[in-house]
């Protein structure tokens, strides 16, 4: 994944760490109420403790796995690689798309984010400028001629100091 992606993922960890002890009160207040077998209030604080819990453990584990690959190394791109963008003209049509490779974390088609491991990823990667990429679509094989390949990933200001970020990241 890219920094970006691992910062967002980061943000979220820390986000939902921080309902703990929301939860932990919800707990205690619907303990107040009385008989716990009967505690509508009670049922749903645990329920929504074990939730997030199981998100927290689930981030955690994802943070501890991934790999971050910072789009800025890449200096001249002669290749489709992740964390690059590229253009491509759509054969049939002549429609020009621009799409930037990231991991499946932070894939967002609406945003021109598409996953490395999406079909038009794995068509893409590896292509060079002019290639022809063959993407099967449900309406069949699409053509997508490459255009142009760039960087354009701009971490914001909050990565800036990534390398701090993923040493405190470790160090928890």
């Amino acid at each position: 994944m890219t920094p970006a992606g691992y910062d967002s993922l980061r943000r979220e960890l820390l986000r939902l760490k921080g309902l703990r002890v929301e939860i932990a009160d919800q707990i205690e207040v619907a303990r107040g109420h009385g008989d716990l077998s009967e505690n509508g209030d009670y049922d749903a604080a645990k329920e929504r403790s074990g939730m997030v819990e199981a998100k927290i453990r689930d981030l955690e584990n994802r943070l501890a796995s991934a790999e971050v690959i910072d789009p800025l190394s890449i200096k001249e791109p002669h290749k489709v690689l992740f964390g690059t963008t590229v253009v491509l003209e759509e054969i049939d049509t002549g429609e020009v798309r621009r799409f930037t490779i990231v991991g499946t974390e932070e894939s967002d088609i609406g945003r021109g984010y598409i996953s490395y491991d999406a079909p038009i990823g794995k068509a893409l990667i590896g292509k060079e400028l002019g290639d022809v990429a063959r993407v099967s679509a449900p309406g069949g094989v699409r053509e997508y001629e490459i255009r142009d390949i760039l960087v354009e990933y701009a971490p914001s200001p909050a990565l800036l100091e990534f390398g701090r970020v993923v040493e405190e990241s470790t160090a928890s």
